[in-house]
């Protein structure tokens, strides 16, 4: 059976996460793994009493599916890492840069999903889980190896039910590269292949920007998608701007989950 994990510092926004956690695995016939890593002065006595109260209410969310909690100790970012190798994919809620619980889900988010081995879901805290979700938005990536996107991208699609918007913003006076042309082809052919609707997106820019952020969640608020899809790590071709736009994506305001992949 599929399993999802789900990460959380036990904080309202978290409970964003655990409610999508709960979407994705009814829809994928899976359970839930709910997974708080302690800290320091949660570890024992009344501090770890308090966090397995707010670990219940979290539980209790989980309402479609079945729920394992597991608290653990050590290091976050490290822990999280190693339990998600066990899980099909992870799902989290980011606070965004600004007025965090614990820093790893805030400001440190980008690092915890390039330190997964798995595909995970950032969700916001405005992020509502979709009714009827829409497309998924998956830009043009400049990477050599994009195969774990693609089969994120399926599985994600497939548990919706929605289709691929492949999408690529198109600066004035420049052409896209090699890499980025032989990209969208495998794009097309790894979703045709598995049955998946997918239609290009190709948005002419009207004036020049270093950025594809800002292009991105404005497209993928017009088609009302279900999530961005992007992968964790920067490219070599845009590695020198990528970290704050991709940022930009995992905390927009909008609360469009982004799916990462490694």
């Amino acid at each position: 059976m599929l399993d999802i994990l789900c990460a959380t510092d036990l904080s309202p926004t978290a409970a964003t996460g655990v409610l999508f956690a709960d979407d994705l695995a009814s829809r994928m016939a899976g359970n839930v793994t709910l997974l708080h890593v302690l800290g320091k002065n949660e570890r024992t006595g009344e501090g770890r009493d308090k966090a397995q109260v707010f670990m219940d209410r979290h539980a209790s969310l989980v309402e479609h599916t079945t729920v394992t909690e597991l608290m653990l100790e050590g290091d976050a970012l490290a822990t999280i890492a190693e339990e998600a190798s066990r899980h099909a994919m992870m799902v989290c809620a980011t606070h965004g840069p600004q007025g965090l619980r614990q820093q790893l889900f805030g400001a440190d988010i980008l690092k915890l999903v390039r330190k997964l081995p798995v595909p995970c879901l950032v969700v916001q805290d405005q992020s509502t889980v979709p009714a009827r979700p829409g497309p998924v938005v998956l830009p043009v990536a400049g990477h050599e190896n994009i195969t774990g996107l693609l089969d994120a991208v399926v599985m994600l699609a497939r548990a919706y039910q929605a289709p691929v918007h492949i999408f690529q913003l198109l600066r004035p006076g420049e052409s896209p590269s090699d890499q980025l042309l032989e990209n969208k082809k495998r794009m097309m052919l790894h979703l045709e292949e598995h049955g998946v609707s997918h239609e290009e997106i190709d948005v002419p820019g009207t004036t020049f920007s270093i950025g594809f952020a800002a292009g991105t969640i404005a497209h993928a608020r017009k088609a009302e998608a279900s999530c961005i899809a992007i992968m964790a790590d920067a490219s070599d071709e845009y590695r020198y701007m990528a970290d704050a736009e991709k940022e930009r994506m995992l905390t927009n305001e909008h609360g469009i989950p982004v799916l990462c992949a490694p």
